[in-house]
Formats: C-alpha cells, sequence, structure tokens
C-alpha cells in the first residue's frame, strides 16, 4: 500500500510498512511522536521533484482542478510497472478518481487517509531526506504567490470590479463637473451675469466662453454651430447692455483654461458611460435592460459583486442604498423606507407618487430573478428581461388606469355578485306563551272555530260563495248612509264652531281674573305683616 503526498518542492509516495496500522487510526499519531518511530510505519519510494516554480505551479493547479499533471503521471508509471497489485493512498478523492481512470490504479481516500497524511506532515522534514528546510519554505512561499497570482488572472469576478470601479469613477466625475460648472458661471458671471440665465445648458456655456471670451466679442461672433438662432439673438441683445464689470486678458485666459479642463473631462466621461453600458450588457444584461445600466452598476457595486447581489432577497434589493433611513425608521418605529437606489430606475420615476412603491416592489422582485440568472446562468440572453419590463410596464399602465389587477398566477378572479338576502317577518303569538294549560271560553271558541274551518263540508263553501255575490249591494247601501252622516256632520260644524269661541272666552276672562285676585291676596298678606312688626317696636318701648 504506498501514499501519495504532496509538497511544494514535488511528488513523494511513501510506501506503507504496517497495514495494520492504517486500520486503527484512534492512536496513530502516536506513532509519530518521534523521527524513529515514523520511519517504522512509512518509508520512502520515490520523490518526483519540480524543475522550477512553473512546473509546481501547473501541478497545484492541476491538483485543485482535479488533474493529473505530467509530473504526476511520470511518477506513477514507475510505481505501476513495479507494483501492480498495490493500492494507492490520496488525500484528494477528485485526483484519486482522475489516477484511477488514467492509469488503472486503485485509489483510496477517507478520513483514516486524512488522519495519516497530518501525522506524516509533522514529520515530513525527517521523512524526506535530502531537502533542507531553506529550500522547502522558499519553495513554499514561491509557489503560493505564483498560485495567488494565476486565480487572481482568471478570476470570474474581475468583471464585477471594472464595473465597480467604472460607477465610482462616474460619480465621482459628475461632483467634480458639478464643482468646475459652478466655478466658471461664477467666476465668469462677474463679467457677463447675463450670460448663465440665457443659456442653462452647461456644455453650450462653457463652448460659449471658450469661443468668444471678452463679452465686446460676441457681437462679430458666429454662434450658430453652438446654439440656435433665437438664443443666439438673445445673447447678443444681452452682451450689448450688460452690467458686469471688466476683466483683463490674463483673467479670460484662465477662465478659457478651465473651460478646457471642463470640455475634456466631460468627453472623458461620456467615453466611460459608453464603457460602462457595454459591460453591464455582456455582463448582466437581463438586470440592465430592467433597471438600466446606471442603476445596475451601483446595486451591484453597493453589494459587492454580482454573485453578492444574485444571494440578497428582492425585499433587500428593493431598499438597497437607504440603510439609515431604514435602521431610523425601526429606531423610532415609524414607516420604513420604500425604495432605495431602484428609485433612479426609469420605471419607477415615471410613477406617480401613489404607485412608486407597488412599482418599485414589483421591479426589485423582476430584478433579483434576473440577476440570478446573469449570475448563475449558462449562455445568458436579455430575453427574460425583456418579457419581465413588458409585464412591469403593464402593471404600471393598470396601477395609473386604476386597475388593481394580478398579471402572474393565472387569470384575473371573477368579481363576486352580490347577494341581499331578504328576511321573513314574523309575529310573536301570545296565546302561546303561556305553558300552563288554559280553560278560557275565548281559546275554546278559537280552536272550535279553527277545527270548524278545517272540516268544512262543500255545502257550506257554496254557501260562502252565494254570500260573497250578495255584498255589493250592501256595500252600495251603507255608502249611501255614511254620505247622508257626512252633510249632517258638515250642518252642525257651524254651531260647533261657535260654542268652540264661547269656552275661550270665558277662559281668558278667568285668566284675567285671577292676577287680580293674587295682586289682592298679596296686599293683604303685606299688612298683615306691617301689623305685626309695629307691635312688637311697640312692645320692645314698653
Amino acid at each position: 500500500m504506498f501514499i501519495l503526498y504532496e509538497t511544494p518542492a514535488g511528488y513523494a509516495i511513501f510506501k506503507l510498512l504496517d497495514d495494520n496500522k492504517f486500520k486503527e487510526i484512534d492512536n496513530l499519531y502516536l506513532e509519530f511522536e518521534t523521527p524513529e518511530k515514523a520511519s517504522k510505519i512509512v518509508k520512502l519510494k520515490h520523490f518526483e521533484k519540480f524543475a522550477d516554480t512553473t512546473e509546481a505551479l501547473s501541478a497545484a493547479t492541476a491538483a485543485v482542478e482535479g488533474k493529473v499533471s505530467k509530473t504526476l503521471k511520470k511518477a506513477l508509471k514507475k510505481l505501476v510497472v513495479d507494483d501492480v497489485q498495490n493500492e494507492l493512498l490520496v488525500a484528494d478523492a477528485k485526483l484519486g478518481n482522475a489516477i484511477k481512470d488514467k492509469l488503472s490504479l486503485q485509489c483510496v481516500a477517507n478520513t483514516s487517509v486524512q488522519e495519516l497524511m497530518r501525522c506524516i506532515r509533522s514529520q515530513s522534514e525527517n521523512l524526506l531526506s535530502g531537502l533542507p528546510k531553506k529550500e522547502m519554505t522558499a519553495m513554499s512561499l514561491g509557489l503560493a504567490h505564483s498560485l495567488s497570482r494565476y486565480k487572481l488572472k482568471f478570476s470570474p469576478d474581475k468583471i464585477d470590479t471594472m464595473i465597480v470601479q467604472a460607477q465610482c469613477l462616474l460619480d465621482d466625475l459628475d461632483k467634480e463637473l458639478n464643482n468646475y460648472m459652478m466655478r466658471v458661471r461664477e467666476w465668469y458671471g462677474w463679467h457677463f451675469p447675463e450670460l448663465g440665465k440665457i443659456l442653462t445648458d452647461n456644455v453650450a456655456y462653457i463652448k460659449t466662453i471658450k469661443l468668444v471670451g471678452m463679452r465686446d466679442n460676441m457681437a462679430e461672433t458666429d454662434l450658430s454651430d453652438i446654439l440656435i438662432d433665437e438664443l443666439e439673438q438673445k445673447v447678443k441683445e444681452a452682451a450689448e447692455i450688460s452690467m458686469g464689470t471688466e476683466i483683463s486678458e490674463e483673467d479670460i485666459n484662465n477662465i478659457q483654461n478651465l473651460c478646457d479642463e471642463i470640455l475634456s473631462i466631460h468627453e472623458y466621461r461620456s467615453h466611460l458611460s459608453e464603457y460602462l453600458k457595454t459591460r453591464m450588457m455582456a455582463m448582466a444584461p437581463n438586470l440592465t435592460v430592467l433597471v438600466g445600466e446606471t442603476v445596475g452598476a451601483r446595486l451591484i457595486a453597493h453589494a459587492g459583486s454580482l454573485v453578492n447581489l444574485a444571494k440578497h432577497p428582492a425585499s433587500t434589493v428593493q431598499i438597497l442604498g437607504s440603510e439609515k433611513a431604514l435602521f431610523r425608521a425601526l429606531k423610532t418605529k415609524k414607516d420604513t423606507p420604500k425604495y432605495g437606489l431602484i428609485y433612479h430606475a426609469s420605471m419607477v420615476t415615471t410613477a406617480s407618487i401613489r404607485n412608486k412603491g407597488r412599482i418599485s416592489r414589483s421591479l426589485a422582485a423582476k430584478a433579483s430573478l434576473a440577476t440570478r440568472v446573469d449570475a448563475f446562468g449558462d449562455d445568458v440572453t436579455m430575453q427574460l428581461g425583456i418579457d419581465h419590463r413588458a409585464k412591469l410596464e403593464t402593471r404600471l399602465r393598470m396601477l395609473e388606469e386604476g386597475r388593481n389587477t394580478k398579471l402572474s398566477g393565472g387569470k384575473a378572479k371573477a368579481k363576486l355578485q352580490k347577494f341581499h338576502a331578504v328576511s321573513e317577518v314574523k309575529t310573536f303569538k301570545v296565546d302561546t306563551d303561556s305553558t300552563l294549560p288554559s280553560t278560557s271560553k275565548v281559546k275554546v271558541e278559537k280552536e272550535g272555530a279553527a277545527g270548524s274551518q278545517a272540516v268544512a263540508s262543500p255545502r257550506k263553501i257554496k254557501a260562502e260563495e252565494e254570500a260573497d255575490s250578495a255584498r255589493p249591494a250592501k256595500k252600495k247601501k251603507v255608502q249611501e248612509v255614511e254620505v247622508k252622516m257626512e252633510e249632517e256632520e258638515a250642518v252642525d260644524e257651524p254651531e260647533t264652531t261657535e260654542s268652540a269661541k264661547k269656552k275661550k272666552k270665558k277662559k281668558k276672562n278667568k285668566s284675567e281674573d285671577q292676577p287680580e285676585e293674587e295682586a289682592a291676596d298679596e296686599s293683604v298678606v303685606m299688612e298683615a305683616t306691617s301689623s305685626a312688626k309695629k307691635s312688637k317696636k311697640s312692645k320692645k318701648t314698653e
């Protein structure tokens, strides 16, 4: 049984002297405490040394990918020729499978092998004779540096880094351009303040200053290549009546040099924007179609990489960039923000205020799906992003029109019909309220009448029908009697009205007499009280 041990200097093949030790690995480390004990268990059979660092790097990269390098193949061929029946203990299962396919050599890779490799590593300096410690350390350091450079060179995340750096540089350029433009407008505004109000476009403003210089040259300069005819006429008229101060040639030269810097930065920014757009379309086409290259690049830069962004849920993508507002809202127990960087997407900015939250949530969900397809999909196209954008535009249109229906999850639910239930009005029967047996005559009569109606004969029914036919004649007589009674009442009404008037007059007279009587009574009471007081005074004087 042989052991394949990998070192930075080359491949070492050890022979296991005692196979029973391999089966009992619990106390195997005790057998490797000293070099003498270790030499009794394993013995170096062959050592294939690397010629240089390049060969070591190729062997290490092949081992990482689970492939057999030329150096390893050369060393194992000798082993296969010498001992055909033996097994090979390998630390990596992938490498073991590759050796088995290439050389038809039985390989073993399990926890026992890992423990044995750990024990050999502890005594590798003594077991590998002929390799000084300094040389092994130098080989380890050189291989580590080479392997790191190789991984960085072929890293799949390197395009993410380019996008992140380009987006950060774009933001910095925008800040610098704004500062420079503010400085030029303030500087040249002392000489020609009216020009800043007429020309709102920064590029046109800079090109006009660069071409004209002093405002005195405005009337003689042709500005048709920069401005339209109406603006050109306004600028020339304003230059004639300008209220600005006079400046020297040296001042205008410095202003024009700053204008050159602004134009060069603006041109570089446009090139950088095109570069970012092509990179984003190549790396994340679906995300770019949904939110645009600028917002997509900012999301990737904020997350760190496209893979990290793909790991975020849709709710995190929605508020990515508004962490301060989120934690402030959670701390103060207020409403959390509805959007972060995704607010600058064209679909959210075009929505009305009441629909911005809804469309940002839908856009974040679709962007999360598109990011995962871009990050982990094979042969990615932008068809998914186009389909999702069409659905989102349809949803936004429905929200703006006031139709809040679902676009996914099958057909929309049908409207529920409203049914009004009509309740039956039931009257309470007082007769059935009492639970005591009743012997009243009324109840007996009612029960008898009900029973007689239930057992009515056909002859009685005919008699009732004849009586109903004779009722109209009786009704006519009753109506005539009622008419006579109404006439008599109409004659009696005047008399009753006169008697009512007389009664009212009597009541008024009585009400007038009552106050007089009350006043008389009061005067009598007052006289009595005054006489009583006088009698008391006379008694006191006596």
